[in-house]
């Protein structure tokens, strides 16, 4: 993890990064706020394999897909069998 270092920079979404966590097997989760294409953006990444975006209204709203989507995220990490990793990174996609 970065210790931090992350919040308050830009993000992927031209946003300003608020809340910025990493999973010690390759994922990373990131929160923005003023983003080019919305007030708010969710950005999930599989390192190497997946990159979704969820975008939101509010603060409350991106807060609250964040807090949603880590625990799956989590889940996709911790899968094991390919196909079905796959099967849970669109399932994914398609939720958020």
């Amino acid at each position: 993890m970065n210790k931090g270092k992350t919040i308050g920079t830009r993000g992927s979404e031209d946003g300003v990064i608020v809340l910025d966590e990493e999973h010690t097997s390759g994922a990373r989760i990131s929160l923005e706020q003023g983003c080019s294409h919305a007030p708010w953006a969710v950005t999930c990444g599989i390192y190497g394999g997946f990159l979704h975006t969820a975008f939101a209204s509010s603060e409350a709203e991106g807060r609250a897909k964040y807090s949603a989507m880590k625990p799956d995220l989590e889940d996709i990490m911790a899968e094991e069998d390919n196909e079905a990793r796959y099967n849970k990174m669109k399932r994914f996609a398609d939720v958020y």
